[in-house]
């Protein structure tokens, strides 16, 4: 099965380390992901929500990594309702064990947040929700 191409999205000022160790675990050869891109830093980009538009066009799937602040990460919330908007499949992510992670606002009421476990993850990516 070829790998996946996976847009990461997630609270840049407080979450960075998670989308690091989703990084690591990408590097792993039985992988069926590779982090295609991220989220972006929106007052260092121009028109950033165009550019991120299009880096979730050419992912297969975005995976929102969520922590204690991401019902505050506004970028979050647009980039997984540019997610919606582009039918992309995504997922939520529960990135701190034992912490109250939370939804971005533009989250469904029924969108859970999976645990952060190798085989959940990789149930994800190949569509099990």
């Amino acid at each position: 099965m070829a790998r996946k191409k996976m847009f990461v999205s997630f609270d840049f000022d407080n979450d960075a380390d998670l989308k690091m160790l989703l990084v690591g675990q990408a590097k792993h050869p039985d992988t069926p992901f590779d982090v295609w891109d991220s989220s972006v830093k929106k007052h260092l980009m121009g028109d950033w929500e165009a550019k991120v538009r299009e880096k979730i066009r050419n992912a297969d799937i975005v995976c929102v990594l969520c922590g204690q602040s991401t019902h505050k990460a506004e970028g979050v919330a647009i980039e997984l309702q540019i997610a919606k908007d582009l039918k992309k499949p995504y997922f939520l992510l529960w990135g701190y064990s034992g912490k109250n992670c939370t939804k971005p606002t533009s989250a469904s009421p029924s969108d859970k947040i999976y645990k952060w476990e190798w085989d959940i993850l990789g149930k994800l990516i190949n569509g099990e929700r």
